[in-house]
């Protein structure tokens, strides 16, 4: 998905670290006398993350001792110059558990963001799609920007936690000017440190790497699995190559029809459903919900909170501490998921007597910060992508015009979205489009799936997707029930849908409603 607050953060130090994580996916080599779609990728054991991808050990095997594999897929760096400069995008995969009657081809996953790196992510969840992989080859890649896929670099670590510092919803003009300055000179960094990987970071570039990797695996439909930002990601390949598409899902839906302005105003009302629905489930389930006595009460006590917390930070992780943005930030990342809510339960526990550890913890996440204080390039590379794609730019008269609007959809988290929208107001490359072009007439049924207390791709979305791919093409599918992304939530009406689908080649009945 978008990053809930637009609040961009640094990623790698400018020395040992970043020179290399910049030479690893630029390269100076051309594509002049080659066709790039005949290239043999060049498989082997997969090596550790580095920290642009969120570090980490090397991937274990799955069960049954499948090994991951790694390699990289030349591409180039401007579309438009096919035959000039060449990037290199990271690429994971593991074999299919099935025999060769069975193989469907390659199964690509894209997790979302944008600036998630699914090279790491796929083997995380990797035993959740052990059936899925009894007819597909599990594929994922790092986009063009992530990761080990020429990432998009901009300050370091100690200049991050720093950023994380400030408040993010300024309360008078010294606040005011904070912010602005910061915003100017994170983008400045960008520029400084990006500059030939940012004008061609748009989704256009990866939907058509998207094609060009489904040639070089060697299949003639692309198959494919998109989550969150990865739906965008899918609809604009299907746009652009409605005839290449194969059986594809996806799940967590972005709605296509939305401006910067408008999405940002959803995720306002799909964050404060969420919390509604948290404090709710908090007061029924429990004897004592220990975060308030009631539904409107443990909202109360959030919001008393965080208006502490923009006086008077608590201690957080020495030496930092947790302020109103960190906070605010935690407690988004706890609803993503309904498996995090009892840490939301911990964390705001503490929090009210003086300990911002757990939330911090939260926010952290929510970041890409590891432990050991190394920022992955989640955030760049999602500030990066998102100004690309989006063509207005918004100032502060914009902002405090749509204030009230942003505070009556989301007491908590609106006011930090309708500041996130200056993020691009400085940024060095022109947005494209006000919303992406997904129409895909012709191509072949796509299954939408929407969940109804989705936070951060709110379930209205999902039928917008469906109408913009076009008459025959979207399927709609509604899962009732809570989290960002339904599949991985081990509903069983869901799944088999999707096995369904992608396994046997029969989408469920359109207007399906799994609970």
């Amino acid at each position: 998905m978008p990053h809930p607050f637009r609040l961009r953060v640094a990623a790698l130090t400018v020395s040992a670290v970043l020179l290399p994580a910049l030479l690893a996916g630029c390269t100076e080599d051309t594509a002049e006398d080659e066709d790039l779609t005949e290239q043999k990728l060049g498989w082997r054991d997969c090596p550790a993350p580095d920290e642009a991808q969120g570090g980490g050990t090397a991937p274990s095997p799955l069960p049954g001792g499948a090994e991951w594999q790694c390699a990289d897929l030349k591409a180039p760096l401007d579309w438009d110059e096919p035959k000039g400069e060449t990037i290199e995008l990271a690429l994971i995969r593991a074999r299919t558990s099935g025999g060769a009657k069975e193989r469907i081809g390659s199964l690509i996953f894209n997790f979302g963001g944008p600036g998630g790196s699914g090279v790491t992510t796929l083997p995380a969840f990797g035993e959740d799609y052990e059936e899925l992989r009894t007819r597909y080859d599990l594929v994922s890649f790092d986009p063009r920007g992530v990761g080990r896929s020429a990432p998009v670099i901009c300050q370091n670590d100690q200049q991050l936690d720093a950023y994380f510092q400030q408040d993010a919803t300024p309360d008078d003009s010294a606040e005011h000017t904070e912010l602005l300055k910061n915003t100017k000179e994170f983008n400045e960094a960008c520029e400084k440190n990006s500059q030939r990987i940012l004008p061609h970071v748009r989704t256009t570039d990866a939907a058509r790497d998207l094609d060009l990797m489904r040639q070089v695996l060697g299949d003639g439909k692309l198959h494919y699995f998109g989550i969150s930002y990865g739906t965008e990601l899918g609809g604009v390949y299907a746009h652009l190559f409605p005839g290449n598409v194969g059986r594809a899902v996806f799940d967590a839906v972005v709605d296509p029809t939305e401006n910067p302005e408008q999405g940002s105003l959803g995720q306002a009302r799909g964050f404060q459903r969420a919390l509604d629905n948290y404090a709710r489930y908090c007061v029924s389930r429990t004897e004592d919900c220990p975060v308030g006595d009631s539904a409107q009460d443990v909202k109360d006590r959030i919001a008393r909170l965080l208006r502490d917390l923009d006086r008077r930070p608590i201690p957080g992780i020495f030496p930092r501490e947790l302020t109103q943005t960190a906070a605010t930030g935690g407690i988004a990342q706890a609803l993503y998921s309904q498996d995090f809510w009892e840490f939301l339960t911990d964390g705001l526990q503490q929090a009210y007597d003086g300990d911002g550890t757990t939330l911090m913890y939260l926010s952290d996440s929510l970041n890409g910060r590891s432990q050991n204080g190394e920022y992955s390039n989640l955030v760049p590379a999602n500030v990066a992508i998102n100004c690309a794609d989006d063509k207005p730019r918004y100032d502060t008269a914009d902002v405090e015009a749509r204030l009230p609007e942003f505070r009556a959809a989301s007491p908590v988290f609106g006011e930090y979205l309708a500041w996130g929208m200056l993020g691009c107001t400085d940024w060095p490359v022109p947005g494209a489009a006000d919303h992406p072009e997904v129409g895909a007439p012709g191509a072949a049924p796509i299954l939408v799936i929407g969940t109804t207390g989705d936070p951060a791709t709110p379930y209205e979305g999902t039928r917008k997707m469906v109408a913009a791919l076009g008459e025959g093409v979207g399927v709609e599918l509604t899962y009732q029930g809570q989290g960002h992304g339904a599949y991985d939530s081990g509903n069983k009406c869901v799944q088999d849908a999707v096995h369904g689908y992608l396994l046997d080649g029969e989408p469920p009945a359109a207007g399906t409603v799994c609970s």
